[in-house]
């Protein structure tokens, strides 16, 4: 079966886990005998042009930009597979495609200009609700009044108006919450199937003997979480803090000298980190779009992880006994010492539960079932 996946790379200059995911799917289809080519943009490449941010504001408004007809043509799939389109490839060629197309929707953009659902510190579904003219109104995305116009202007019909949502045979969905949330902005569910992104199980080390600390690993940001965690964290324990973003000095400033900054890290660094640990601190106050990545590592570590209530990753703890969560910050400490009291058995069950979930051979015969349900009904 041929595979053409299609993707606009975000910018190497933030963190970009959904390039990640992409780049892991391309390289497990090919293992498992696809044949599969990757057809992709990349923003650093493009945004070398000094007039990129007004042609792509045109674009984002019109539905223009890159198209990937010619290499589809050359390739000729059986199926093509859409991970993201913005801001660099047009929608204008999803009808000029007679073959079959699948889309995972990594994010909240079709209903959000930020992606994220998120704003100030909590949820926030206004331009789903009440009009995508919100987002100008509170400078969504990158903080941004204008910036927001063209996001605004494109979303301002929601899901029913999103070109890749109504041309899209099948949209894969990466949680039970992101299902729910596109469900209540009024997605139709027929077409959706849920499949989880998997973490290669190889490099990491779950039969190592966990040390003392805790950790956090992502982007310093509000919608993750760390300044209510630095605010919080209890006195007796310690939490090393793996990553960067906005919030650095910030968060240095209000850190206790038992919270320690380990600045950020490269990917392949990630598993010695977490059998260095206790356990995983996650801490995300937005709802996130996925079973988030980090949360599967740390499964795959066979480390326990412990979550703020309301993500992706507290939704599957209170499912899988993974961890513990806790909905207000004041139980954080609870929850922490739950989990070092019976650590031996939130271990067995997070490498358990990544072993029955979220491996390489799980995601492959799940997306291998939706394709081949897809061609049948074709």
């Amino acid at each position: 079966m041929r595979i053409a996946v299609v993707h606009s790379f975000y910018s190497n200059k933030s963190p970009s886990g959904e390039n990640i995911v992409v780049a892991a799917q391309v390289a497990a289809l090919a293992a498992a005998g696809f044949e599969v080519r990757l057809i992709g943009v990349r923003t650093d490449e493009l945004a070398q042009s000094p007039l990129y941010p007004i042609l792509t504001a045109k674009n984002v408004i019109s539905g223009g930009g890159a198209s990937p007809l010619k290499e589809l043509s050359d390739f000729r799939p059986d199926i093509v597979h859409v991970h993201n389109l913005f801001p660099n490839y047009s929608t204008q060629w999803l009808t000029q495609w007679n073959g079959p197309i699948v889309a995972t929707l990594h994010n909240f953009r079709p209903v959000c200009a930020s992606g994220i659902l998120f704003r100030g510190s909590d949820t926030c579904t206004l331009c789903p609700d009440l009009g995508s003219h919100h987002a100008v109104l509170n400078g969504c995305y990158r903080g941004s009044r204008i910036a927001s116009i063209p996001l605004a202007i494109r979303n301002r019909n929601g899901v029913n108006g999103d070109k890749l949502l109504a041309r899209a045979d099948k949209l894969i969905l990466l949680s039970e919450r992101s299902k729910r949330m596109y469900s209540d902005a009024g997605l139709s569910l027929e077409k959706v199937r849920i499949i989880p992104n998997f973490v290669d199980g190889d490099e990491f080390m779950p039969d190592s003997r966990p040390g003392k600390d805790w950790i956090y690993l992502g982007r310093l940001t509000k919608e993750k979480g760390i300044e209510a965690l630095i605010q919080h964290w209890p006195d007796d324990k310690t939490l090393r803090v793996f990553g960067d973003g906005p919030l650095i000095s910030i968060a240095a400033d209000q850190a206790k000298p038992n919270i320690i900054f380990e600045g950020r890290v490269s990917r392949g660094e990630i598993p010695a980190i977490l059998a260095d640990s206790q356990g995983l601190v996650f801490p995300s106050l937005c709802a996130e779009g996925a079973v988030p990545l980090t949360y599967v590592e740390a499964l795959a570590a066979g480390r326990p992880v412990v979550a703020f209530s309301g993500n992706g990753a507290a939704d599957d703890i209170d499912q899988s006994g993974s961890g513990e969560t806790f909905s207000q910050w004041p139980d954080l400490a609870v929850a922490l010492n739950k989990v070092e009291s019976r650590h031996q058995v939130y271990t067995n069950r997070a490498y358990d539960h990544y072993r029955e979930t979220f491996t390489n051979e799980r995601w492959v015969g799940g997306i291998s079932s939706l394709y081949s349900d897809v061609l049948d009904r074709r």
